[in-house]
C-alpha cells in the first residue's frame, strides 16, 4: 500500500512538473510573439490589448487609429509630427482618426470634425486645431473657442469659422445636420467605448496595441505639460506597424 502511495505521489509530481513546464513554455512563446526590441518593450512603451479587436483594414494593411480631441493640447502638440508621418508612412499602413465623444463639449468638436469631412474640407481640420489653440493661448485660458454655451451658439461659432475659410453657411448646415455625420458620431462613440479610451491622444495599432505620449513618457517626470512633439512616439508607431505587418498571425 505504501509503495502504491509513493508511486501515486511521484506520478502526481511528474504531472505537476509537466504542467508547469508546459505553462512556462506557452508564456515564453507568447512573449516571443510580442513586438520587442532593445528600445521598445511591451507594457513599458505600449500596452497589449486583451482581447485584440478586429479592424476594417483591407488585407495586408495595418491600421493605426488615433483617438483625439480638437481642443486637446497634447493632440495639438503631436499634430506636426503625426502630419509629417502620415505623408511618409508605408503604403501598408491605414491611418484613421476618431474624435472622442465623452460629453457634450467633446461631441461638439467631434461633430465639427465629421462636418468638415462631409463637406470635403478635411484641410480645415488642421486650421481648426490651430485656431482653437492660438486663441486659447492668447486668452490665457482653456475655453474651447469653437464651442459655445448652447447648441445654437456652437453652430454660430462653427459656421462663422468655415465661412472665414471659404465655405458657405448652407454647405456647413447641410453637412452638420446630415445623416452621415450622425452615423459617424455613433461609430466614434462605439469605438472609444470598445477600446476604453480615457485620454487623448491614444494610438491603437492594428487593434492589438495601445500607446500615446503618456505611456511613453511615464518615466520622464521632466517632460513639460504640453510638449512640442513626440518624435520617439512616431518611431514607436513605425516599429509596431512594421512588426505587425511582418507577423500578421501573431498576437
Amino acid at each position: 500500500m505504501r509503495r502504491n502511495r509513493c508511486a501515486g505521489a511521484l506520478l502526481a509530481s511528474a504531472v505537476l512538473l509537466f504542467a508547469l513546464c508546459a505553462g512556462t513554455a506557452r508564456m515564453s512563446a507568447a512573449a516571443s510573439e510580442l513586438p520587442s526590441s532593445a528600445r521598445w518593450k511591451p507594457n513599458v512603451n505600449y500596452t497589449v490589448l486583451s482581447p485584440a479587436q478586429p479592424t476594417n483594414a483591407p488585407p495586408g494593411k495595418v491600421q493605426v487609429m488615433e483617438f483625439f480631441y480638437l481642443a486637446c493640447p497634447y493632440c495639438h502638440a503631436l499634430e506636426p509630427d503625426l502630419e509629417a508621418w502620415r505623408k511618409s508612412k508605408p503604403r501598408y499602413v491605414q491611418f484613421v482618426r476618431v474624435p472622442v465623444t465623452w460629453a457634450p463639449l467633446y461631441t461638439a468638436d467631434a461633430r465639427l470634425y465629421y462636418t468638415l469631412e462631409a463637406m470635403g474640407r478635411d484641410d480645415l481640420v488642421g486650421t481648426a486645431f490651430n485656431t482653437i489653440h492660438r486663441l486659447e493661448q492668447a486668452a490665457g485660458g482653456e475655453e474651447n473657442v469653437l464651442v459655445g454655451d448652447t447648441p445654437a451658439r456652437t453652430i454660430a461659432l462653427q459656421e462663422a469659422f468655415v465661412e472665414r475659410h471659404g465655405a458657405t453657411a448652407d454647405a456647413f448646415l447641410n453637412a452638420y445636420r446630415s445623416f452621415d455625420v450622425l452615423v459617424e458620431l455613433g461609430r466614434a462613440t462605439r469605438l472609444w467605448k470598445t477600446f476604453n479610451v480615457t485620454r487623448t491622444p491614444t494610438i491603437i495599432i492594428d487593434g492589438r496595441y495601445e500607446t500615446g505620449p503618456s505611456p511613453y513618457f511615464r518615466f520622464n517626470p521632466k517632460r513639460p505639460p504640453y510638449g512640442t512633439g513626440d518624435h520617439r512616439l512616431i518611431k514607436l508607431i513605425d516599429f509596431l506597424t512594421r512588426w505587425d505587418h511582418a507577423h500578421p498571425q501573431a498576437g
